[in-house]
């Protein structure tokens, strides 16, 4: 058993190496972390559960010692991790026994939010649903939830907002971090869905990471990768990132474009296959239709042009298609350095597109991975809670709406279909418009994490919006609500969870919840009961009642979908994640979607038309029909085109936000954890060496950075980022600071700095285009600098 403790992990995330071979299996390594003075013997009960701090899904033990968390270990058993577990894994449990976790409701009241009991609270939140219902319509309503609830509150979730409210606008967080994965899956494949597996990171020869920082982001993942990379016959590594990160260090290629450029960079690594025919023609002309475009687009990006736009020799564009275009075993993985930039979801496209050309999918070490920013994003896009249709059925496909309104027992036209299901970004403008009056908001901070920040803070405070936020912590969003409701959290309670290569996993309640938080689920349950939602036969509209009744509802609900778990039960989920498609009792799972060439993809089983990647319109259901008839992959091309708000001489730099290792969104768990608020308290900016130099500052140095929305002070860090591109990390709001829940003077959230803009396709943010100036204000002694 390896048990780490706090000084090891935080200097070394990634732990010691466990090296293998390919083809071997990755060997276990248990860690473990349990609280001062709690030694493995005083531990009376380990509840199975997962991570939660990020995406890969990581199973664990929880150790309860007198009705208490009192630490966490790996599952050696588990076929994500092996038994390791992220450095936010092993000290973030401790934010559940935090001194301020919200544990009573709270209304507001002459302007203050004041205690009260259940009753009163719910009360106020049923009160207004019904009066918006009754003088404005459902559209006047909408929902706004995380990625870090279960399965199963998720599912009712949706089921009360669409089916129940029968209004189209819920969204998750989820469209901040995962919403171009999925529409790039769809784009490409028809549907949601990850063709890969974990397990393909043990037999590729090459690893691509486009804009995907897994070092910091899943280090679980990370570490197999350097376990390969520490064994005989190691992997080469293709990374894609402005930044020398971790994983450019590592890397064999490492490309650095100018952000808003990966479309140009992936047309030229696609023109350089095709050019060598490095392309499987015989995959191309049985499984996919589409290819033609794409020769022809990617025909105008030879590699000299494309450096021309993005800063990236010509020479390494070269190097690095010679690796994805020859290599046997080829496995690509994509996040937000692609996701929230300019042109995410075409950019995205093309990775897929370079896996469908060289018929790179389906078998062991050939797979994509359009991975997760958030521990149950993949949940929220299954069971419907982030504006798709649950079972990922496609909202303009009308029989696909008859079969979810059979599920659910009601007349269709109860189901919102007239138009896409409302984006967040979207659904904040109707807010400031005036037409919604009503946002419930679950388990996130958007307060913090949306763009803009000044603008949000100005809708979610304006008196004509009632806003509910339901959370574990006193947020910035709380701040700003009408109604509180206090939350449990993981460990406190019950539920399923999915990662991004599918992984099912259970997380069972190992303690109660503080004072009179509940769980979410039991807060949905309790606002249908209220509202008496009710189906066409005049039944309760929701029939379950706990956790695992509302699992058996789901499985009901995704029989014969993609995503279908009518082969996994709460018992067989004790033993370890399984894989979905899941369709019987004594299947082990789908480890990888797509063996047989066979895809999600036929027009009466597809979740999308697909949608034209430069301005997001939907395709009509008979175009789809007369271009993919036999549901083939579909090869999309996209040319590129210049970002929104590129550098000017007023603001001469790129701002990209980002993550850092030791937190999680917002902080609310991770900064109550001594061990990670200690490794990064504050907020810090990245320049390159030249880039400090020209403004006069110096390693350590408080700078401030501007755009033409606010500006924002943090620490200088002099890095290995690409010159005219500054890094800052928005995980840092305000909840924490002397000057209370807002900016008191110069911000520290990141996104007071970002633009309003997102991606036509997918509708996700762009937070990594928006141009800036920097300036040094104080040295590192904090002696002002004058202007």
């Amino acid at each position: 058993m390896n048990a780490d403790g706090p000084a090891d992990r935080i200097e070394n995330p990634w732990g010691e190496r466990t090296p293998y071979g390919r083809g071997e299996a990755w060997p276990v390594r248990v860690d473990t972390h349990l609280a001062d003075g709690i030694q493995p013997g005083d531990v009376e009960h380990w509840a199975v559960s997962a991570s939660l701090l990020h995406s890969n899904g990581d199973a664990m033990d929880i150790a309860v010692n007198e009705e208490r968390i009192v630490g966490v270990r790996g599952r050696s058993q588990d076929r994500v991790n092996h038994g390791r577990l992220d450095v936010k894994d092993l000290y973030g449990w401790q934010a559940n026994s935090s001194p301020d976790r919200l544990t009573t409701p709270l209304v507001r009241r002459d302007g203050a939010l004041v205690p009260t009991n259940w009753d009163t609270a719910m009360s106020a939140i049923v009160g207004q649903t019904r009066d918006l219902l009754s003088e404005r319509g459902p559209s006047s309503i909408s929902f706004y939830t995380t990625g870090q609830l279960f399965l199963e509150e998720y599912y009712t979730l949706g089921l009360i907002a669409h089916g129940g409210i029968g209004t189209a606008h819920l969204d998750g967080n989820t469209r901040l971090c995962t919403a171009t994965a999925a529409e790039s899956l769809k784009e490409s494949f028809g549907c949601d869905g990850q063709p890969g597996s974990y397990a393909d990171i043990d037999h590729a020869d090459v690893v691509a990471l486009f804009g995907h920082n897994v070092a910091e982001t899943q280090t679980v993942l990370w570490m197999r990768i350097l376990d390969r990379l520490a064994g005989p016959d190691p992997p080469s590594i293709v990374c894609v990132d402005p930044r020398l990160t971790p994983v450019a260090r590592a890397a064999t290629v490492h490309l650095a474009p100018r952000p808003g450029t990966n479309v140009a960079l992936m047309n030229a690594l696609l023109h350089e296959i095709i050019e060598n025919g490095w392309y499987d023609e015989a995959y191309v002309q049985a499984h996919t239709v589409g290819f033609g475009e794409l020769a022809q687009t990617v025909r105008d990006y030879p590699p000299e042009h494309a450096a021309e736009i993005t800063g990236v020799p010509a020479e390494r564009i070269r190097a690095a298609a010679r690796l994805l275009g020859t290599t046997e075993r080829l496995v690509s993985t994509v996040l937000q350095g692609f996701y929230q930039s300019h042109q995410a979801t075409a950019a995205a496209v093309q990775v897929n597109n370079v896996h469908l050309i060289r018929g790179m999918l389906g078998r062991p070490g050939a797979g994509v991975l359009q991975m997760n920013g958030q521990p149950t994003a993949e949940n929220t896009r299954e069971a419907g809670a982030d504006g798709d249709l649950p079972g990922f059925r496609n909202w303009s496909n009308d029989s696909h709406i008859a079969d979810l309104a059979r599920v659910w027992n009601l007349d269709t036209m109860q189901i919102p279909h007239y138009a896409p299901p409302t984006h967040v970004m979207q659904m904040m403008r109707y807010a400031e418009e005036g037409s919604i009056r009503f946002m419930w908001i679950t388990g996130t901070n958007p307060a913090v994490s949306l763009p803009e920040l000044a603008r949000i803070r100005s809708i979610l405070g304006d008196d004509r919006l009632f806003v509910v936020a339901q959370d574990i912590f006193h947020t910035e969003t709380c701040q700003l609500a009408d109604v509180v409701l206090p939350a449990a959290t993981w460990g406190e309670k019950t539920g399923t969870f999915t990662n991004t290569d599918r992984t099912v996993h259970l997380s069972e309640k190992a303690v109660e919840p503080p004072g009179d938080a509940r769980a979410d689920l039991d807060i949905f349950l309790d606002f249908a009961h209220r509202m008496e939602f009710t189906d066409k036969d005049g039944a309760p509209l929701i029939r379950w009642t706990d956790p695992e009744s509302a699992f058996e509802a789901w499985k009901v609900c995704s029989a014969g979908r993609p995503c279908d778990y009518t082969g996994l039960s709460y018992d067989r989920l004790r033993d370890g994640g399984i894989q979905w498609p899941c369709t019987s009792t004594d299947s082990p799972g789908t480890e990888r979607l797509y063996a047989d060439g066979q895809f999600f993809a036929d027009p009466d089983y597809c979740e999308s038309y697909g949608r034209d990647l430069i301005t997001g319109a939907p395709f009509e259901e008979i175009d789809y029909r007369a271009m993919n008839p036999y549901g083939r992959a579909i090869i999309r091309a996209a040319g590129y085109q210049p970002a929104h708000e590129p550098p000017t001489e007023e603001y001469p730099f790129s701002l990209i936000t980002g993550r850092t290792i030791f937190h999680f969104h917002t902080r609310t768990k991770t900064a109550r954890a001594p061990e990670l608020q200690s490794a990064a308290p504050e907020v810090w900016v990245e320049m390159s060496a030249a880039d400090a130099a020209d403004i006069g500052a110096d390693d350590g140095d408080m700078v401030e950075i501007t755009t033409a929305r606010s500006a924002v002070q943090a620490r200088l860090r002099v890095g290995g980022i690409r010159d005219g591109v500054v890094f800052l990390p928005f995980h840092y709001g305000y909840w924490d600071t002397p000057g209370g829940y807002q900016p008191d003077g110069a911000g520290r959230a990141a996104n007071e700095l970002t633009l309003t803009d997102w991606d036509p396709p997918s509708k996700q943010p762009i937070f990594k285009t928006a141009a800036a100036n920097v300036r040094r204000v104080r040295d590192r002694e904090e002696r002002q600098v004058r202007p």
